[in-house]
């Protein structure tokens, strides 16, 4: 039998001979909709908000020895994870998600020996790729890829030594001023050096996604160097 286990944040569920297996962990998230309800007309109206809803993912999980020192020692470590942490498995190597541990239930198999329960994470959308975090590296004009299908919300960091603008896809970031580099979390439209706010020097045309296929990215002006995180993800 293979022996897969999870990793959250900073617990890894083999340290407590915590197996996993799942049937349900690749089903697509539900997609948001308001909806509308016209007297006189037949069905809804339904008005696309252009988001997923978070899903739960759900590892079915064991303990097959040693069950009340390991199943304390892992709830304690797995509890103690607070708000959105990295989630991944052996299961699908390539892949994280971004999710939040719930309470759960265990039941007991023998007299103290073994235990089987269920570990559910609230999970964000997104089934991030790992080759997405790998950083691509520009000093002259050129294109990136998106190969899947959704719309990447990159990491960018910008270097130069004086004003200039940087070009991704049909967007242009506007830089007024730059000391040595400056980040830009596409995600949060947040530009930033460190603790430093850097917004009042950064304008942009519209958020900066990559779609899928290619993306131009052009730089000018004092602009020299842009390192780009694409984290790309599927659903």
């Amino acid at each position: 039998m293979r022996n897969d286990f999870l990793i959250f944040g900073s617990v890894n569920s083999a340290d407590y001979n915590v197996g996993i297996y799942g049937d349900k962990l690749f089903n697509a998230p539900e997609r948001e909709y308001t909806k509308y309800t016209v007297p006189g007309h037949d069905g809804d109206l339904v008005i696309d908000n252009n988001r997923y809803k978070n899903k739960n993912v759900v590892y079915h999980s064991y303990i097959a020895k040693d069950f009340p020192a390991n199943m304390d020692a892992f709830r304690n470590a797995l509890m103690s994870q607070t708000g959105y942490q990295r989630l991944e498995d052996t299961i699908r190597p390539y892949e994280f998600r971004l999710g939040i541990v719930k309470p759960f239930d265990v039941e007991m198999v023998g007299v103290l020996k073994g235990g089987t329960f269920d570990l559910t994470f609230e999970c964000k959308p997104q089934r991030f790729l790992k080759d997405g975090e790998k950083v691509l590296e520009y000093t002259a004009n050129g294109t990136i890829l998106n190969r899947t299908q959704c719309n990447a919300k990159p990491l960018i960091r910008i270097y130069g030594s004086s004003s200039g603008t940087v070009g991704i896809g049909a967007e242009t970031i506007t830089i007024s001023s730059i000391s040595t580099y400056v980040d830009i979390d596409c995600e949060i439209m947040d530009a930033f050096k460190g603790y430093t706010n850097c917004n009042g020097n950064v304008s942009f045309t519209d958020d900066i996604i990559l779609k899928p296929g290619k993306n131009g990215v052009t730089m000018t002006g004092g602009i020299t160097k842009v390192e780009i995180k694409p984290r790309w993800y599927i659903l």
